[in-house]
């Protein structure tokens, strides 16, 4: 085995630290693991010591981020200069003049700007941080709990340690998959939300170039479509401020019910090598917390996969509509970008692996139809108006028929809640549903049309008067 560094002495430099177990049984121990190998065993070293760096919550942000960040440093990262800024910016002034003539949604006042990767991952950790949190929490604390409680009594206060490791081994995994994102993603929503709270339209700008390499349409034609898609994101979001809790919550509620199958997991560990922590984390990967989704999880994963695809359909449908006659070649980009988001890359199936979330929509089609099924009913403000208030947006159920969704819409829209009708209906639904005050027997309901409550009522009860107007309390 190689010499070891010294036990003691002055030299104990970051390029030469000394071996803290120099001396004792355990050198043996961690020199095998090194493979005999000082500078293995100096890293190994490191990985432990940030391993376990204290830190908040059960994943490990600040490891995270150097994972991510040291991937994306074993590749070319150009870094976008001058140029680019004034390419992106003329782009997005361009991409916001179109969309003023299909939506009600205003631009959101702010310059576009052009990242590297490596500005990606910084702008969107406290997105991923917020995505990722509740669901690693359960996962990894169920996994704990997946033991049997007589291993977990022997384990002790190793239950902690292990909940660490797999913390730590949960972060590590999510840099890479975060790390492998930004060589795929090209804007700041490409995964369905904006990563960045500021509302700034954002592209990658390497990924970018990339997107539209095979491809016959110009280049400044494919950054301009992606732009007006980018912009409308952050249109939509700006203009719906429930819409990211909305989505995020469904996540939150996906992850409170996080079970394990602890056969698959017995059988998983019984396969790995402790001393392999590579092995280890590919094997995480691969599915080591493969989740089983309870009716609970279902319903939040329907929840989410449908607001995505009613955000992505609505971006569809708008960029189509600003597109329509300026842009022939639109329609080829429009079918490039829904086989992309339909098929999603491979750093969303690592990530899809690690929380069992998928971050991509399934009927953009379908969604699209609907959206478009009720601007033709009754224009582009009452398609928008939607977005308003969660209560109002479509189910997965209306994705099947658009058009009766567009129908309901309507009717509902032509009813004038300022009438007297509307008042008086109000006024007995309300009056049928409240109980009777104790010292006095319950009054008939009377409104303007003279319905059959209010046959005996007395004429100088208010709620009898013509315009139905509701009684005072």
């Amino acid at each position: 085995m190689a010499d070891l560094p010294p036990h003691s002495g002055d030299d104990q430099s970051d390029e030469n630290p000394r071996n803290p177990f120099a001396g004792t049984p355990l050198e043996q121990m961690f020199g095998a693991l090194a493979g005999g190998d000082t500078s293995g065993l100096q890293a190994m070293f490191g990985q432990l010591q940030q391993m376990f760096a204290p830190h908040e919550g059960i994943v490990n942000w600040e490891m995270a981020r150097d994972v991510a960040r040291k991937s994306v440093a074993q590749t070319a990262d150009r870094s976008p200069d001058a140029a680019d800024q004034t390419r992106i910016l003329d782009t997005a002034r361009l991409a916001e003049h179109w969309l003023d003539g299909v939506t009600d949604f205003p631009a959101t006042g702010v310059v576009g700007v052009a990242w590297s990767r490596a500005e990606w991952i910084e702008s969107s950790m406290p997105a991923w941080r917020e995505l990722v949190e509740p669901v690693a929490e359960s996962v990894v604390s169920a996994l704990g709990g997946a033991l049997p409680a007589e291993a977990q009594a022997m384990a002790g206060p190793m239950m902690g340690m292990l909940t660490q490791i797999g913390g730590a081994m949960f972060s590590q995994q999510i840099g890479q998959a975060i790390g492998a994102l930004s060589r795929e993603v090209v804007s700041a929503t490409d995964i369905g939300f904006p990563v960045n709270t500021d509302g700034k339209p954002a592209f990658v700008i390497q990924n970018a170039r990339d997107f539209g390499e095979g491809l016959a349409e110009n280049e400044d034609d494919i950054l301009l479509y992606l732009m007006l898609r980018e912009c409308a994101y952050q249109r939509l979001f700006a203009s719906a401020p429930w819409l990211r809790a909305y989505l995020f919550s469904a996540v939150e509620d996906y992850g409170r019910g996080v079970s394990l199958d602890t056969s698959a997991i017995e059988e998983k560990l019984g396969r790995l090598d402790p001393t392999n922590l590579a092995g280890m984390q590919e094997a995480m990967t691969g599915g080591l917390f493969d989740l089983d989704p309870t009716p609970a999880q279902q319903l939040a994963l329907t929840r989410l996969e449908t607001a995505l695809t009613l955000v992505d359909g609505w971006v569809d449908e708008v960029v189509g509509q600003a597109t329509d006659k300026a842009m022939p070649q639109a329609q080829a980009l429009r079918e490039v970008i829904r086989r992309r988001r339909a098929s999603g890359g491979p750093a969303e199936a690592i990530l899809a692996a690690l929380v069992g979330l998928e971050l991509r929509p399934r009927r953009v089609r379908d969604a699209s139809a609907l959206w478009g099924a009720l601007r033709a009913a009754e224009g582009p403000g009452a398609r928008d108006a939607v977005w308003a208030h969660p209560d109002l947006i479509p189910t997965a159920a209306d994705l099947d028929d658009p058009l009766a969704f567009a129908q309901r819409t309507r009717e509902a829209d032509e009813i004038d809640v300022q009438s007297a009708d509307f008042d008086a209906q109000l006024t007995a639904l309300l009056e049928e549903g409240r109980p009777p005050a104790s010292d006095e027997p319950a009054k008939p309901s009377a409104n303007a049309e003279g319905d059959a409550g209010g046959e005996g009522a007395d004429p100088d009860d208010p709620s009898g008067n013509e315009e139905g107007e509701r009684t005072s309390e």
